[in-house]
């Protein structure tokens, strides 16, 4: 597959800097979903999981050195190389204090991690994510190795999200 290339701007929600990719980008990716490409930005080289936005597109992460309104050149295509999930703190003891969840986790693919954590940290309310840790472990004990019921096209970053969508930039 030849590189997509396309120019888009950051900008800013709350604390965050994303680049959102335009729609007629995301419709040449394999999934509306969590997506991972690799290319450059900036002449750069880039390999990130994108996250989708809720409405058919995806976005991502970038530092706060790239300024709102900056024209950021981009080339990208879809990787096979998922890089692993950094692992929240709270997860982590909670798989480490139960062997055999953890013994599942690490027998899952990098995928499915990535899912889990994206469905445990999706909700802003501590006791919500205390329990979906809960159940994460105890359906792992049971052998389960993925989220049930879990939409991978919604945008599940609380910080930049609402109801599974994307929030506009705040002007």
């Amino acid at each position: 597959m030849l590189p997509i290339r396309f120019s888009t701007q950051p900008y800013t929600i709350g604390s965050w800097t994303i680049l959102r990719l335009p729609k007629t980008v995301s419709a040449k990716l394999p999934s509306r979903g969590v997506a991972v490409v690799e290319g450059t930005i900036n002449g750069s080289p880039l390999h990130t999981v994108l996250e989708p936005d809720g409405r058919g597109s995806h976005w991502f992460r970038v530092s706060k050195n790239m300024r709102e309104g900056d024209t950021v050149e981009m080339a990208i295509e879809p990787s096979d190389e998922w890089p692993e999930p950094t692992m929240p703190a709270d997860v982590k003891k909670a798989l480490a204090a139960d062997p055999k969840a953890h013994d599942v986790w690490m027998d899952t693919t990098t995928i499915a991690r990535w899912d889990w954590i994206r469905w445990i940290g999706s909700t802003k309310q501590e006791e919500t994510r205390r329990k979906r840790i809960e159940v994460a472990c105890s359906k792992m004990r049971s052998g389960e190795r993925r989220p049930c019921c879990f939409n991978r096209s919604m945008c599940c970053e609380p910080a930049v999200s609402h109801n599974g969508v994307l929030l506009e930039p705040q002007k």
